[in-house]
């Protein structure tokens, strides 16, 4: 069987993979990939999950349930919020990136008594342990090529 694009020309499993690998699976997009994941996960969980649903109050008394001083909520708020919108766009990225670990670290730690997974209740660690690894993995790519740095720096 001869398969073909639009019925003008035959392509095959090879050129089709190298046309893939040359075009969209390349270290570049993978970093935009990795980088606005990332940015968008810390948006999320700042804006609407401390923001909106547990209210930054909320999480302040969270934290000091477990042994923090409340106020760190808002710290750990600003940090995600604006790690966040700067990762999404590649603004200092290996910055922002070294920034959320240790927050992100504190999270794993904060969720490590209920258990591995992160439906269990009061969420488990795996989540916040995954985000630090894509935070420390971002760290070492930098901003990559689809960025506002990038564009700055004429390196598109």
């Amino acid at each position: 069987m001869n398969n073909t694009l639009n019925n003008s020309s035959p392509i095959d499993n090879q050129s089709l993979n190298v046309s893939l690998s040359n075009n969209l699976l390349n270290p570049e997009t993978g970093t935009f990939i990795l980088r606005v994941a990332l940015g968008s996960v810390l948006l999320a969980h700042s804006v609407y999950l401390k923001l909106m649903v547990f209210t930054l109050p909320g999480t302040a008394q969270f934290f000091a349930s477990i042994g923090l001083p409340g106020f760190l909520a808002y710290a750990v708020f600003l940090i995600e919020a604006v790690a966040g919108v700067a990762l999404i766009l590649g603004v200092k990225t290996r910055v922002f990136s070294a920034l959320v670990i240790p927050v992100l670290l504190g999270a794993t730690w904060a969720h490590s008594s209920s258990g591995w997974l992160f439906s269990n209740e009061g969420g488990g660690w795996e989540y916040p342990l995954i985000l630090s690894i894509m935070a420390l993995a971002q760290l070492g790519l930098g901003d990559g090529k689809y960025a506002i740095n990038s564009v700055r720096n004429n390196t598109l």
